[in-house]
């Protein structure tokens, strides 16, 4: 009971209840105004508009979401205008539909802000083009609906000034979660009433997650002069938090061991269920941290000292015979680690104290910077482009939308029909199936529980109270729960509409035929009109993984070496192995939801899956020893061990007939040629002979499947 208490105190505090709120507001004012100053039209389009707008506010730093909505704004009424005068000959708006949900449709080429200003002009054109707009009313009419926009603009802007951190604690707090979530699935991995490869399956998903967070927050802190330039302690704690963050999830992700090797040695012993416990117990701390965050509370630290000392006692007292227990006093000193990492986070609370800046490092060189060139969008016409393909698609689906639509004129809502193809339409196959089950089912949910509202409850200040629920459900989980969305979306239009006197009974009929036959087309579409299936794209994402993986390892090599290895050039190493792994993750989950027909050498991929995982794992643990270690240079055995890691690397890249080479540093030969291998020096031994099988494991893994291809 507690913990949901937390969740939904967790949800009221958040990013998207934030925006749900704002967005809520900003659409609900000029209507209310509006219909108490017996102007409801003018209120309703001024709403419409402040509607569109929002579609582009998604978290980001400030200027990005001010310069997006102004755009938007801009083409929102130029759409506006378009439609109010193409409206009146039919085949004029059909040939509008084709070219503006094209041309929009482009426009994620240039990135997820962007495709939401598409959208909405997509947006804008589909609720105009049912109004009844007489000539000299067109430009009015596209100034009542842009000054929506701006009406939206500036109580963002308002907000952003009232309080400039609150989207970045958000994200961090959102980020540090989703850590705690994945330390959690860890945790798993010792729990031996557990199955592995559920845990892996579950490792991996959550991984692309915590990536997703992680870029997101470095999007809002590394883009926003004001928190990186930061000469008071605010945005320095923030950016101090989030660097720390990421070296807790680099040591979370370095802390493998051979789990089956772990279970059928100590297993029997309970031992690495007490461990299991412990790392879970840490997960809610961290947690707990994401939560004093987010709220911008004080935050009191957990004590794990006698949690760890009863642990160390247990390990100590086993009876294991000849097996050694050197593999669980290293799991007591990686968690041991991981709580100094929790203990240099939580400085984030200590408001007196100023972390120092991290000068030695470009925080600009980890977020990417997208440029608006025309001449991108022009690239990308071409069948080898999949936006192209897309683009196409919503076109070719809108104009079959809109000519079902004017054969059956069934109803009043027409336009339902091009709102559900245009927004249920996605690039991947795999998200519009899962938008396609969730519309049907959403509609169906949300339509019996109008119905439910409607006929037991007549007051209408209830009513009312009702709808605004469902608003601000609908505009909370726009971004994050598409089905929660629309569960909340239909009793929100059939209540307005019974404002209006609509009844809702013929309401719900048409929204549901409409929805139907929206979902219909928009399914078709993607799976018969130039289909992009993962199968074509999930050899280039292999390879990236490859890559990244090989030029992060070759870290390891330089400093065997005894070679100057930057923090900048590792840390940027560091992120394109988990932007890779993510992205591979990410496009075979997706293929996974395609039909069996269009999938390939699935069983392979998955096991290509988590070698990788379990190799830059291990990757992670060797570079961070020899980067905190001193440096010098190691004995040959062990740098011809990483150089032949590295070769086999390549040549596993080179599979894919690529032209990229990771070169192998070079060296001149240690005087000792047989040095004596220190301690530290024989388990660092163990772990690259270790990665040494990983690395042949992987290309024979992607020889067998390029030949089964």
């Amino acid at each position: 009971m507690r913990r949901q208490a937390q969740e939904i105190q967790y949800f009221l505090y958040g990013q998207a209840f934030a925006d749900g709120f704002r967005i809520t507001f900003a659409i609900l004012l000029p209507a209310l105004i509006g219909s108490f100053t017996d102007h409801f039209d003018v209120g309703l389009t001024i709403s419409t508009g402040a509607l569109c707008v929002s579609l582009t506010d998604a978290p980001g730093p400030y200027i990005h979401k001010r310069n997006g909505m102004l755009l938007c704004t801009g083409f929102v009424f130029i759409v506006a205008v378009l439609t109010a005068f193409a409206r009146l000959n039919l085949y004029t708006l059909g040939l509008e539909i084709a070219i503006v949900s094209f041309f929009f449709s482009m426009f994620n080429v240039y990135g997820s802000r962007a495709a939401g200003v598409g959208n909405a002009a997509i947006l804008i054109m589909i609720l105009t083009m049912d109004k009844t707009i007489l000539v000299n009313e067109a430009i009015p009419h596209a100034l009542l609906t842009a000054s929506g926009g701006l009406f939206y603009l500036t109580i963002t802007l308002l907000l952003y000034k009232l309080r400039p951190y609150a989207a970045a604690q958000r994200a961090l707090s959102d980020c540090i979660r989703e850590m705690a979530t994945y330390l959690s699935i860890k945790a798993g991995f010792y729990d031996t009433t557990t199955d592995l490869n559920d845990d892996y399956r579950k490792l991996v998903a959550q991984q692309i997650i915590v990536h997703e967070k992680q870029d997101a927050i470095r999007e809002i802190l590394f883009k926003t002069r004001q928190i990186i330039n930061e000469t008071t302690t605010t945005g320095r704690r923030l950016v101090y938090a989030f660097v720390e963050s990421v070296d807790l999830f680099e040591d979370i992700t370095a802390a493998y061991y051979d789990y089956s090797s772990l279970r059928s040695r100590f297993g029997n012993t309970g031992v690495l269920n007490d461990v299991s416990k412990v790392i879970k117990e840490m997960a809610q701390e961290l947690d707990r941290i994401a939560f004093s965050i987010q709220q911008d509370t004080s935050f009191t630290p957990k004590n794990f000292e006698q949690e760890l000392i009863l642990l160390k006692d247990k390990i100590d007292a086993l009876e294991t015979g000849n097996q050694s227990k050197l593999v669980l006093r290293k799991i007591l000193v990686n968690i041991r680690k991981l709580i100094l990492r929790f203990n240099k986070m939580n400085t984030y609370f200590i408001k007196d104290i100023k972390p120092k800046k991290r000068a030695s490092i470009d925080h600009s060189q980890f977020v990417g910077h997208q440029a608006l060139d025309p001449q991108i969008m022009i690239n990308n016409l071409t069948f080898n482009s999949n936006v192209f393909k897309y683009a196409i698609r919503v076109s070719a689906a809108c104009i079959i939308g809109f000519i079902i639509a004017k054969l059956i004129a069934y109803g009043h809502h027409s336009y339902w029909i091009l709102l559900t193809v245009a927004f249920i339409l996605k690039p991947a196959f795999s998200l519009t199936k899962q938008r396609n089950v969730e519309r049907i089912i959403g509609t169906l949910a949300g339509g019996a529980i109008g119905a439910l509202i409607l006929i037991l409850i007549h007051n209408t200040t209830v009513l009312f109270c009702f709808m605004v629920l469902c608003m601000l459900g609908t505009y909370s989980f726009m971004r994050i729960k598409y089905l929660i969305m629309v569960i909340c979306t239909t009793p929100f239009i059939m209540i307005l509409f019974s404002f209006l006197g609509v009844g809702f009974v013929k309401l719900f009929e048409e929204r549901i035929i409409d929805t139907l036959i929206g979902c219909a087309v928009a399914f078709s579409a993607s799976y018969f009109l130039f289909p992009s299936w993962e199968k074509e794209q999930i050899k280039t994402y292999m390879q990236q993984m490859l890559k990244a993986n090989a030029i992060y390892f070759s870290k390891v090599v330089e400093a065997l070496m005894g070679n100057n290895v930057s923090q900048l050039d590792y840390k940027l190493a560091r992120k394109e192995v988990y932007v890779s792994s993510a992205n591979l993750s990410a496009a075979f989950q997706r293929m996974l939801s395609e039909p069996k027909s269009k999938q390939v050498s699935e069983k392979r991929i998955h096991q290509f899956v988590v070698l990788n995982y379990i190799l830059f794992s291990n990757v992670a643990t060797a570079v961070t020893a020899l980067l905190n270690g001193e440096k010098k240079i190691h004995s040959e055995e062990l740098i011809q061990i990483a150089r032949h890691i590295l070769r086999k690397m390549n040549e596993s890249i080179q599979r894919f007939n690529a032209s990229t080479y990771i070169e192998v540093p070079k060296y001149n030969e240690p005087v000792r040629k047989e040095m004596k291998l220190s301690t530290d020096d024989a388990l660092l031994k163990e772990q690259l002979e270790f990665i040494q099988r990983l690395t042949a494991d992987i290309d024979k893994t992607v020889k067998v499947m390029l030949l089964a291809s």
